[in-house]
């Protein structure tokens, strides 16, 4: 498994833009923040900044203009935060989790029949449909 680069709550928003539509300029960037973030430009070049250092993205400079791209796929990062978390509050047991996900949350019986053919395709030696 792939070293886990550790990205921050704020620096994954700004990786869902870039993994959306890339390669991606700053200033493309900055106008599709979120508006509930309220960052200023500024705050979105240190958010490029730390996860370029961090090797999740980098980027091609164009004249003036800094075009951004991932060095991690969505689905390979989401895969490796899915195993840190289930090792880390469920022991890597995916049971418990499974356990506490069925009687805590209100699934709808959509959700339960999903679930099923997610379990049936696994236990047959398939892929997820």
């Amino acid at each position: 498994m792939k070293k886990q680069v550790q990205i921050s709550v704020s620096e994954y928003e700004v990786m869902k833009i870039i993994w959306e539509e890339f390669p991606i300029s700053t200033n493309e960037i900055c106008k599709k923040v979120p508006e509930e973030h309220n960052w200023s430009d500024k705050t979105v070049h240190t958010l490029l900044s730390r996860l370029t250092a961090k090797g999740a993205i980098d980027y091609e400079q164009k004249g003036r203009m800094y075009y951004y791209h991932p060095l991690i796929s969505q689905e390979e990062y989401l895969s490796l935060e899915n195993h840190l978390f289930l090792k880390r509050f469920y022991g890597g047991e995916a049971a418990p989790m499974l356990s506490s996900l069925l009687s805590n949350a209100q699934l709808t019986e959509d959700d339960v029949k999903n679930l099923y053919t997610l379990l049936s395709t696994k236990m047959n030696g398939g892929e997820k449909p």
